[in-house]
């Protein structure tokens, strides 16, 4: 039944009987289609941003180095994931998930516009200024026979204009990613835990479907066309989005909000860190007069519950408690999503230093380089749906469905494998650079590359593909199973924080492994190319650090799971809100 102030539309009537009859989606798939509908497009809109950025940096007039462009595009995925706790607090405490939503929508739809300001000429120098007349276009030349020395760095050209545009994005992608998962699994929660698990895998196959339509057709354009037209196609998409979500208000199953579950982990851990004094409150009763509590796993947070004297409810406490349970296996994520975004990063970089075919004789357009990027959307495309309908009702048959964390864990091994192969073929690349290159014209940009058939990088897209299907789809399950009810928002922002974080890490290790001390991603004589750089290097320190965060997560996980088989192997008379949640 719905709750006080929750507002359910009339579908999906009839008796339990009926209901279990019907498929699991009978009565909600118009809601359900909404809110798959509106992530897609977003999702269209996300990938027009960050498909072809690189290049677009690396080209006139910007002439941004490589790795400069590189991190650019780490950051803004960072930012993108690290607010969305803030989208989290803003739902629980303010205007509810679907309003949220409707206002990051807006707010995405605004940032998304400077996108084709900038990429216009007519337009650009009000936003950026005027393109000093002092610029070395490319210094580099083919390695080893010589290049010409660039004494500084090239300058970022519309870098304030860039990054406004970028953080605006950023602030609209976060706060609607850590609410339209928990918001489209509200629709079906009431038909059980089968309908959320079907629901996450068809949102994450709309997701990757969203990838491919961004893919395979907007990072053409703004390869072969133009980069005015390629940005105004994803604004669009988020203004339908927008248009799309705000008519599907009167059949959403919606929830007022009911404070901000962060307020309360906040004063929760502030009380139990801090020490309290002890006046010995008595009961009124006099029972336990006198009486040392015992000592437990958790007195710190037990001390905050009113039986104990503290000033909070047993639930949120008990809520707390899950937090703190759920946060480790979080933070063993964070190099998981370091390997995770080079895929649109340095992937992107390394693809443009091989040889890119053109799609036809007749004309000059060329194979976009995001377009490997679309084989790891490809593969879960495929992959899911059958997952989905075959794989796991018989695992589930024989009791073999593996645990979300194992999943994970699973998937950790395959993105390490991905990060490997990377640096594998990138050791290749460069033995053949020191012989010969061969020069390519890609979106405007003169590239010395290796003569390789990019077709090489396509195990790591592979790998990282499957890894995907594993670990993310697992790591949104977890997010949103281990969650209690009054944190579910708040747990699933965490979730895509710490994404976020692992996000930074590889900016910070792209700049840390660029300073001239290091040099592994810039040789400070050669900006515009990679040439002279070792990548290689860069990529097997990330397998390395995954490696060794997968050994550390498999601790983790069975010592949650232990803790998870303990709760629920406490007394019958235990309430089923005080145990650890998790997915099964």
């Amino acid at each position: 039944m719905a709750g006080p102030g929750e507002r359910t539309p009339l579908l999906g009537a009839g008796g339990p009987g009926a209901r279990r009859a019907a498929s699991v989606f009978a009565g909600r798939r118009a809601a359900c289609g909404a809110v798959l509908l509106t992530e897609l497009l977003e999702r269209a809109a996300f990938y027009g941003v960050t498909a072809n950025l690189v290049l677009f940096l690396n080209g006139a007039p910007f002439g941004w180095e490589g790795a400069q462009a590189s991190q650019a595009l780490l950051l803004f995925m960072g930012v993108t994931y690290l607010v969305s706790p803030f989208g989290g607090w803003l739902a629980d405490a303010l205007l509810g998930k679907s309003g949220t939503i409707l206002l990051s929508l807006a707010l995405y739809l605004l940032g998304m516009v400077a996108f084709p300001l900038v990429a216009a000429r007519s337009t650009r120098a009000s936003l950026c200024g005027p393109l000093r007349p002092a610029r070395i276009a490319n210094c580099s030349a083919p390695f080893p026979n010589g290049s010409a020395a660039c004494p500084d760095g090239p300058a970022r050209y519309c870098a304030p204009a860039t990054f406004a545009g970028l953080v605006v994005v950023g602030l609209g992608v976060g706060t609607v990613k850590a609410n339209i998962t928990p918001f489209g699994a509200d629709q079906v929660k009431d038909r059980g835990p089968e309908a959320t698990r079907r629901f996450f895998n068809w949102f994450y196959w709309s997701i990757n479907l969203g990838a491919i339509i961004s893919l395979g057709g907007i990072a053409y354009i703004q390869q072969n066309v133009s980069f005015v037209v390629g940005y105004v196609i994803p604004t669009v998409c988020i203004g339908v989005a927008f248009v799309v979500f705000l008519c599907g208000q009167s059949i959403f199953i919606t929830k007022p909000p009911d404070g901000s579950a962060f307020t309360d982990v906040v004063k929760i851990l502030a009380y139990s860190c801090c020490p309290q004094p002890q006046t010995g409150k008595r009961r009124s009763s006099g029972e336990g007069v006198g009486a040392p509590q015992p000592s437990s796993k958790h007195s710190l947070f037990d001390s905050c519950k009113m039986s104990r004297g503290g000033p909070f409810p047993e639930d949120k406490v008990e809520d707390v408690k899950a937090l703190v349970k759920i946060v480790p296996v979080f933070l063993a994520l964070i190099p998981y999503w370091t390997v995770y975004f080079q895929m649109q990063t340095t992937y992107v970089l390394q693809s443009l230093h091989l040889k890119i075919p053109e799609i036809s004789r007749i004309t000059t357009h060329t194979f976009p380089a995001a377009w490997l990027t679309m084989f790891d959307a490809v593969l879960i495309l495929l992959l899911i749906p059958l997952k989905d309908k075959l794989v796991d009702p018989v695992l589930r048959r024989h009791g073999l469905l593996p645990s979300s964390l194992k999943r994970i864990a699973v998937g950790m091994f395959f993105v390490m494998c991905s990060a490997f192969a990377a640096g594998i073929l990138e050791s290749k690349r460069l033995d053949l650079v020191r012989d010969k290159t061969i020069n390519q014209t890609i979106g405007n940009v003169l590239y010395h590359a290796a003569d390789l058939p990019v077709w090489w990088q396509l195990p790591q897209y592979v790998l990282i593909g499957v890894s995907e299907i594993f670990a993310s789809i697992a790591g949104l399950e977890f997010a949103y199973s281990a969650a209690p009810k009054s944190m579910q928002s708040a747990i699933m922002g965490l979730f895509f924080f710490f994404s976020g974080i692992g996000s930074f890490v590889g900016s910070g290790l792209l700049a840390l492994v660029s300073v001239r001390a290091i040099g592994w991603m810039s040789s400070h004589t050669d900006f515009g190319n990679i040439n002279g750089c070792y990548l290689n290097y860069y990529f097997f320190l990330l397998a390395a650090i995954q490696g060794a965060t997968l050994l550390l997560f498999l601790i983790v996980s069975v010592r949650y799971d232990r803790q998870r088989s303990r709760a629920s192997g406490g007394p019958s008379g235990a309430r089923p809100d005080t145990q650890t949640r998790g997915f099964h």
